[in-house]
């Protein structure tokens, strides 16, 4: 339960301080601007933070920043891309520096990804309202954010 509160509380400081191009993403997922889909933004969910969640898609995006490429983060992220896939949950890792390049068209790729994907709504997102089933509680562990 403490993990839970505490993990909370971090996700709700995350929203805080969230990264430039985080800001920039945000500002066209915010209130169902991308094709009436309703994302969280620095979304608990098991002993992971998401930079942003769509439960209607079960679609986590994370924004990736440089740090993503050194040290151990490349296999942190794989192992916590494997952890929400095993829960149905889909990974779209963005480029931060892609993001500052052209935001719109970095918001097209979550829809074109949305729609691409095997698994989940195929060719078509889900109508307002519609939800899918959820799992059960996931074990608790490390936190982690995307930089």
């Amino acid at each position: 339960m403490k993990a839970q509160l505490e993990r909370r509380l971090t996700a709700q400081r995350f929203r805080q301080e969230l990264t430039l191009p985080e800001i920039l993403l945000w500002q066209r997922l915010k209130g169902r601007r991308l094709a009436g889909l309703h994302f969280r933004r620095q979304h608990p969910i098991g002993p992971y933070i998401l930079d942003f969640y769509c439960d209607a898609l079960r679609l986590a995006v994370e924004v990736d920043g440089e740090m993503h490429v050194f040290d151990d983060n490349p296999v942190r992220d794989r192992r916590r891309d494997a952890w929400l896939a095993e829960r149905g949950i889909r990974t779209l890792r963005i480029i931060a520096r892609d993001v500052l390049a052209d935001a719109d068209e970095a918001a097209a790729s979550i829809l074109e990804f949305a729609r691409a994907a095997p698994s989940g709504p195929l060719g078509h997102l889900p109508r307002r309202g519609r939800r899918c089933a959820r799992k059960s509680a996931p074990p608790q562990g490390e936190l982690s954010r995307s930089d």
